[in-house]
Parts: structure tokens; C-alpha cells; sequence
């Protein structure tokens, strides 16, 4: 059982060093694999945060009939910002949506660029903690 020396150092003195330190490796062993499921089972803790991304938009509204291009970007981009910023609740800003919809139903800007921030939630009987 060399692989460990906290644990011969432990057992230098005693006879029976050799079934101390697999006791001893089982007991780590056991411990650490506590230690993973913990860490594997707790979430992260979602706290206020602003990001930027730019959104190819091109490439979602691909093959999308002309009359439900608009509405499709905007579908899309709450999808795209709910996946980037763990939320359902995504509340796009009537700037972005003008700018989305300015040249029409169907000709859309080939990129958008988003800022994305995630915000505490004031209302207590709301759904979501954050939006």
C-alpha cells in the first residue's frame, strides 16, 4: 500500500501495517467517493450575471417560410438565451424587437448582437427566482 503515504506514515511503528493501511485505503477510498456524489449532486447556485453573444441568425431562420420568419427569431432567440442563461423566464427588450422586425417579416439581419443579463426576481409568488 504505497500509494499512500499519509497512510504508512501513519503505521511506520506497528506490526500489523499491512492490513492497517488497506483499512486505512478503504476508508479513503470511501470517503472519497462520499466526497464525489456530494459534489456531483449539489448545484450551482445561480446568482446575477450580464452577457454578450451575437447570434448568427441566419443560420436558425434557415428553410423557415417567409410569413413566420420574425416570430421565429424571436422564438429562437429566447431559446437561445434561456439555454445560455439557465432560466425559463426571458424577457426580450422592445429595442431588440423593433430591430428584429425593421426590415420586415421576412428579411431579418443576418447577426444580432445580445446582451443577455439575468436578474433577481423581486415578486415573492413567482415561479422563477430569477429572469
Amino acid at each position: 500500500c504505497q500509494d499512500h503515504p499519509v497512510a504508512i506514515l501513519a503505521q511506520v511503528g506497528s506490526e500489523s501495517a499491512t492490513n492497517s493501511c488497506h483499512s486505512t485505503h478503504s476508508a479513503l477510498q470511501t470517503t472519497a467517493n462520499k466526497m464525489a456524489k456530494a459534489a456531483k449532486t449539489t448545484r450551482k447556485t445561480v446568482e446575477p450575471v450580464v452577457r454578450d453573444a451575437t447570434m448568427h441568425m441566419h443560420k436558425y431562420i434557415h428553410k423557415i417560410q417567409f410569413k413566420r420568419r420574425a416570430p421565429r427569431a424571436i422564438r429562437e432567440i429566447r431559446k437561445f438565451a434561456a439555454k445560455a442563461m439557465l432560466t425559463k423566464d426571458v424577457r426580450i427588450d422592445t429595442t431588440l424587437n423593433r430591430y428584429i422586425w425593421s426590415n420586415g417579416i421576412r428579411n431579418l439581419p443576418r447577426r444580432v448582437r445580445i446582451r443577455m443579463s439575468r436578474k433577481r426576481n423581486e415578486d415573492e409568488d413567482a415561479k422563477e427566482k430569477m429572469y
